[in-house]
């Protein structure tokens, strides 16, 4: 807490210092803008919370945009909704997890509904054998452009198993022959290395997780926080 303290007081001395003409202020007039502000912020403590807050929103914003590129760059067939959305949401998941297919509906949904509204999946097997075969048959999916049908099958099929991922593998009319040749292929395996660095970037610790503009919700949000969230990255590129 005192840290804390230290760095906001000390934080607003040097914006004070900043507008002064010289752009210089004594130490003795530093040190008393400092008590100042250390005597504010013991008397309303509960603006350290949301400074603290937009700090880390800060840093997850710029964090985000170092990333735009890779974040927002579809393997293949493997998005759905607008081809160029003003608005990109980039998903996070794992077809072992429950979290995830519980989002399908709300993702779906917003595909839809917004004419404008681009999303790319980006697989994530954290759980096990089975989410990284069923990683490999969906990204061999995307390289067939049958991705997002593959996509919405294999979830309503349940916790994906080799006879669940080949049955649905066989509905959306992938070449089985492909789909074994992509289980090893350089590029498939490059896209997960790569999707579980982007993660560790970002700090995720599970799935579903969801980037919307300057913004990272993780978890199962819902269908109404990624719509609100929808609308303010649109909102911000006007």
């Amino acid at each position: 807490m005192a840290g804390i303290i230290g760095a906001l007081a000390g934080g607003a001395a040097i914006a004070f210092a900043g507008m002064q003409t010289t752009g210089v202020v004594p130490a003795k007039d530093r040190a008393a803008i400092e008590a100042i502000v250390r005597d504010y912020i013991l008397q309303h403590p509960e603006i350290i919370p949301e400074a603290m807050e937009k700090l880390q929103n800060k840093q997850m914003s710029q964090l985000l945009a170092a990333n735009r590129k890779a974040l927002e760059t579809p393997f293949a067939s493997g998005w759905a909704g607008a081809r160029d959305g003003d608005v990109v949401l980039v998903e996070f998941f794992d077809y072992s997890c429950g979290y995830c297919r519980q989002a399908v509906a709300d993702v779906d949904r917003l595909i839809k509904e917004d004419p404008k509204l681009k999303v790319v999946f980006r697989e994530l097997p954290i759980l096990g054998d089975a989410s990284d075969a069923a990683a490999k048959a969906s990204l061999s999916a995307a390289r067939q452009g049958a991705f997002y049908p593959f996509h919405l099958k294999l979830y309503a099929a349940g916790r994906p198993t080799p006879e669940t991922i080949a049955r649905v593998a066989k509905e959306a009319g992938l070449d089985p022959a492909l789909v074994t040749a992509d289980n090893k292929a350089p590029d498939v395996q490059a896209e997960i290395a790569n999707n579980i660095q982007l993660a560790r970037a970002l700090q995720l610790t599970g799935t579903p997780a969801f980037v919307i503009g300057d913004k990272l919700l993780p978890g199962a949000v819902g269908y109404e926080a990624m719509k609100k969230a929808i609308a303010e990255a649109r909102a911000a590129k006007k």
